[in-house]
């Protein structure tokens, strides 16, 4: 069943890690817990099958269970934002059609490659997703960092115009590049940043919020980041953000996934290791995490 597309998306959406045993079963139990976890404290979303949730080593199969977990988990409190990622069209559009069948609320949108994609290949694989979405929102992810091909700011502007592509999480680190999009899309387009930026900084220029890994093990104090920046207290907004910031530093000096649910299993989430060939945290980077976790106050 297609939900009404009426939703507006902004705030805190953690991207949900992927509990999945060394044969490939899905912790339900696990995840269901996280995320109405989460969901208590505060969070204006959830994302699963993002980057932290290691899609690109899950199977179709194992994606539309996650994401059949979380929905049950969520039952329409905040909004299941889920991510469709392939290196094809047809496949991306399969994935797509498969995640509003069970429920969710909103597609993120990711582009792999394999070979370089021209502009016009890179436009119609986002435009087809919007389609196979039935009118629910469509989230556009950009990420040089780690994709082969990127969304050029013209590309951008014209996805902008695609009725139900109306966010865009950007995950480029370069402030002058939002400020461009925002301009260039004329407000068709919402910004969410990424946990590679400041979410102060995104926040003060008109983003609307974050989609991010951190949140995950943070969602706490990230909701209150939010509720400052939301309220124009910058001075308190910041003093908030800067020992966040630390697990930010954490999570680019070691593997993401095993961050993220190397920290959630401090926090007394069974999430297991991540997927292989990724490995889990050392006992070393494990305290590193450990004394970060503590000092925002989200360890005991």
């Amino acid at each position: 069943m297609t939900k009404p597309s009426g939703t507006s998306f902004h705030g805190v959406f953690p991207y949900l890690v992927s509990p999945v045993d060394a044969d490939g079963t899905v912790r339900s139990g696990v995840l269901q817990e996280l995320v109405r976890c989460l969901i208590s404290e505060g969070v204006h979303g959830v994302t699963p099958l993002g980057s932290t949730g290691e899609f690109a080593y899950l199977d179709n199969a194992r994606r539309c269970k996650i994401v059949e977990d979380v929905v049950a988990a969520a039952q329409n409190r905040v909004p299941v934002v889920a991510g469709v990622a392939s290196t094809s069209i047809r496949d991306a559009v399969w994935q797509t059609e498969a995640l509003v069948e069970r429920g969710v609320d909103g597609i993120l949108a990711v582009l792999e490659a394999y070979f370089p994609v021209s502009e016009d290949g890179v436009e119609e694989y986002f435009t087809a997703i919007a389609k196979a979405a039935g009118g629910l929102p469509v989230v556009i992810y950009t990420n040089p960092n780690f994709q082969r091909s990127d969304l050029s700011l013209p590309v951008i502007e014209r996805l902008s115009r695609v009725d139900n592509i109306r966010y865009i999480k950007d995950a480029s680190s370069n402030t002058g590049r939002l400020l461009s999009i925002m301009e260039r899309t004329g407000g068709r387009m919402k910004v969410f940043a990424a946990s590679a930026h400041i979410p102060v900084c995104v926040m003060m220029i008109g983003g609307v919020g974050w989609m991010a890994g951190p949140a995950c093990v943070a969602a706490r104090q990230s909701v209150a980041l939010y509720e400052a920046a939301r309220a124009g207290d910058w001075e308190r907004a910041m003093r908030l953000q800067r020992p966040l910031w630390r697990l930010n530093e954490l999570f680019a000096k070691y593997s993401l996934a095993a961050c993220i649910k190397g920290a959630l299993d401090l926090q007394g989430f069974r999430v297991g290791d991540p997927i292989p060939p990724l490995r889990p945290l050392t006992p070393a980077a494990r305290d590193e995490v450990a004394a970060a976790l503590r000092a925002i106050g989200a360890l005991a």
